[in-house]
């Protein structure tokens, strides 16, 4: 006995596609065509260059794998977008690894936020309870 088939549910919730394959769609959806992307898609450094069908895959149908380093430099140079975000995108969708930007601080933040990631918990607890007791006494002078 065969049953008829279904229509998909509307209303369903598509899968989310990743980090990297929304900022390409999102310049894809304000006028940069992929033909464009492409043309400026080259890491200048090693002359590697991203295809049409490359970049239009990275949206509909993504590799099970990230681009290499090389193909990073390059879709930065298609979207004109810093490394560093496109970086980020791309851990986020392949890695499931979120960054936060750190806006209106200096390096030197970036380096303390930086190294106090790579510390063990121990002493991570110690430089919070360090952290907070200057706050709780900066809040009191005021």
């Amino acid at each position: 006995m065969t049953a008829a088939a279904t229509a998909p549910d509307q209303g369903a919730a598509q899968p989310n596609p990743g980090a990297l394959s929304r900022l390409i769609q999102e310049a894809n959806d304000r006028g940069l065509s992929y033909a464009k992307m492409s043309e400026r898609a080259v890491d200048r450094e090693t002359g590697t260059k991203l295809s049409k069908p490359y970049l239009q895959r990275l949206v509909t149908n993504p590799p099970a794998n990230a681009p290499s380093p090389k193909q990073l430099k390059a879709i930065a140079n298609a979207l004109r977008v810093s490394l560093r975000r496109v970086k980020a995108a791309a851990a986020e969708q392949w890695l499931e690894y979120e960054s936060t930007e750190l806006a209106g601080y200096g390096d030197d933040v970036r380096i303390i936020v930086s190294h106090l990631k790579e510390m063990p918990e121990s002493e991570l607890r110690r430089w919070r309870a360090m952290i907070e007791a200057d706050e709780r006494a900066r809040k009191e002078e005021d």
